[in-house]
């Protein structure tokens, strides 16, 4: 038996008790606040990875969202924008999936999809230059995102590369990311999270 008072005591789940469950809600609480902290620090992983491209790719996630915002987006769409490619460091082949796994308990669906399929939307740019097919995009063709997401990639992800443009620092999305990341609206958690 684990003898620390802050600690459950079952070694196995299925011997865990209300006393041992009530003492992990409590640090999942604590732990789920700063969520956003956590996500911040993992952005600025990007910082100084240009990967050849003309900005590095914290500046490019940066540039996304301050465009976003620009143009009158909520803020769950501007923290997507900021977000879509945090997945770079981890998901090299699907980086995609990772920001909007991060994302889906936080954001509408279509922010959501949006974030889990823009890399294939993306493609429409660039896929040709590589071997690939740039109307791969076409695949998801009559998805009710389908606009929002070629929207996002045109206005804001494809053209976030200039050097020059005046992009808001990190610091300005900092209490977007914490007012998105407080509550999530759909996760198996949220009834947790609202009780936390």
């Amino acid at each position: 038996m684990n003898d620390q008072p802050d600690r459950a005591q079952f070694t196995a789940m299925e011997h865990g008790t209300q006393a041992d469950w009530s003492l992990i809600a409590g640090h999942f609480g604590q732990f789920a606040k700063t969520l956003p902290n956590r996500v911040l620090t993992h952005l600025r992983l990007l910082d100084g990875d240009y990967g050849g491209f003309p900005v590095d790719r914290l500046e490019h996630s940066l540039q996304t969202a301050t465009r976003a915002h620009r143009d009158g987006r909520d803020e769950a769409y501007v923290v997507m924008a900021l977000l879509h490619d945090i997945g770079d460091t981890l998901g090299t082949y699907n980086h995609p999936e990772i920001g909007a796994a991060m994302l889906r308990p936080f954001v509408s669906e279509e922010v959501h999809w949006i974030a889990n399929t823009h890399g294939v939307f993306q493609g429409y740019y660039f896929f040709h230059y590589i071997g690939g097919d740039r109307d791969l995009r076409e695949q998801y063709r009559g998805h009710p995102h389908f606009e929002a997401c070629a929207e996002f990639c045109e206005k804001y992800d494809q053209a976030a590369f200039d050097p020059t443009y005046d992009s808001a620092p990190l610091s300005f999305f900092e209490p977007m990311v914490g007012r998105v990341f407080a509550r999530p609206i759909q996760s198996l958690y949220a009834k947790a999270a609202a009780e936390a």
